[in-house]
């Protein structure tokens, strides 16, 4: 089970940051709309000096995440890009498939319900969706509403794990967060 672990967006706290990039997740995105270039730049710095092993991905910069050498995760509008580094999209669709074939990781969502976000996929749109596309060379990973309570529930042969916010930035512990998520996954 793959579980990348987005940023919420909403402060930066540096125990958290260590303790999230230290708690056995596969991958970190960042996705921090508010912050300019510079420290955007020297975030990403520093969690690469910090866990310099964990796949880092930007969001919605790709003049950072070229900057750094990392993976980029364009937005819902973004264009189809050549593959400049490990490119990263969402798909609420099927049919937004079109414009993803370059990218090396998928983001089905929301899953669940989500403040902000669209109606839900629940698990049987999760799958529709799955079972409708063709073979995909990257990873696929649901988003949304995603806990270690319904993580089980996600399961497809297709679905190489989770993305995570709210489920593990506003856990209290990391690393027993993303234990509990890949026990629950494991024992389904």
């Amino acid at each position: 089970m793959h579980i990348l672990a987005i940023s919420s967006g909403r402060d930066i706290q540096t125990q958290k940051w260590e303790a999230l990039a230290k708690s056995g997740i596969d991958a970190l995105m960042i996705r921090e709309k508010q912050m300019e270039a510079r420290p955007l730049l020297e975030l990403g710095r520093w969690i690469m000096n910090l866990a310099p092993e964990l796949p880092l991905w930007i969001n919605g910069r790709l003049d950072i995440a070229l900057a750094l050498g990392v993976g980029f995760h364009g937005g819902e509008d973004y264009p189809d890009l050549p593959p400049l580094c490990p490119i990263s999209r969402p798909l609420h669709r099927v049919e937004q498939l079109q414009g993803r074939t370059n990218a090396d990781q998928l983001l089905i969502s929301p899953v669940f319900k989500v403040p902000g976000k669209s109606k839900p996929l629940g698990i049987a749109g999760l799958h529709e969706i799955i079972n409708n596309m063709p073979p995909w060379r990257g990873k696929l990973l649901a988003l949304g509403g995603i806990n270690y309570k319904n993580v089980a529930e996600l399961q497809h042969h297709r679905l190489d794990g989770v993305a995570l916010i709210r489920g593990i930035w506003d856990s209290d512990d990391p690393s027993d967060m993303v234990g509990q998520l890949r026990s629950a996954w494991v024992s389904s």
